[in-house]
């Protein structure tokens, strides 16, 4: 699929993924606008090999050169290029945007004892593949995790909007744990990760969460609405949350 169609069949997804999530997002050249200030970036990179692979900014100030943007990468399965990008795009709402949008809210953000100076907001975790409820009922029994925490918090950019998304499955022998803040892979987060009891099987199956973290007390845009109901199965990796 060409380069510039591509654009349009992911932005299009953007229209319509926030439409389900009860906002009116409209194409307006290279992004996707919003309510208030917010909008949503686009970048494609097909070019590396990953024909199903998107790269989304949630814009919370559009107009500011400095604002802050949470950018997420999100990867879709299908039977053809739209079939992956539409598939991509709904996994990064339901993940990614839906956390941003329980931000924006004000009232789902929570304090807790590992990350001082932060209030944060987890998305609904989703998980797929076979066997994926083990995954889910894992993630929905889930704590604090200390090593965890002790690796991203260095990571976090002070005095701004960060994301971090976990990413992990597989099977046995064939795993995979990644985590990315701002969009890098974290090394030692991805191996604190990957040390979690978290159930391997015969199947293949995946999860995927994403977390945003704002410096407290943080300034941010007018509220842009309230987002859907949190999805079965949110994990609190992290204790403290009200």
């Amino acid at each position: 699929m060409p380069h510039e169609e591509r654009l349009a069949v992911i932005r299009r997804g953007v229209v319509r993924e926030m439409a389900r999530l009860g906002l009116e997002f409209t194409v307006d050249g290279a992004v996707v606008r919003g309510p208030g200030t917010t909008a949503v970036a686009v970048r494609d990179h097909a070019e590396r090999g990953t024909t199903g692979h998107v790269d989304l900014g949630y814009v919370l100030q559009l107009g500011r050169g400095d604002g802050p943007v949470v950018w997420d990468c999100a990867a879709g399965f299908g039977g053809d290029d739209a079939e992956q990008l539409d598939n991509a795009v709904m996994i990064w709402a339901g993940t990614t945007a839906t956390a941003v949008l329980q931000l924006l809210d004000g009232g789902h953000a929570f304090s807790t004892p590992e990350f001082p100076g932060w209030r944060v907001v987890q998305s609904p975790a989703a998980t797929f593949g076979t066997g994926s409820e083990l995954l889910a009922d894992w993630l929905a029994e889930q704590h604090s995790s200390p090593a965890l925490a002790a690796a991203v918090l260095p990571e976090l950019l002070p005095g701004q909007v960060n994301g971090v998304k976990l990413f992990f499955g597989g099977k046995a022998g064939h795993d995979v744990a990644e985590v990315r803040v701002n969009g890098r892979v974290s090394s030692a987060a991805s191996r604190a990760l990957r040390a979690q009891d978290w159930p391997r099987g015969e199947r293949l199956c995946w999860a995927r969460l994403f977390l945003v973290f704002a410096p407290e007390p943080e300034a941010l845009p007018e509220r842009a609405a309230a987002p859907a109901p949190p999805r079965r199965g949110l994990a609190r990796w992290w204790r403290g949350r009200r």
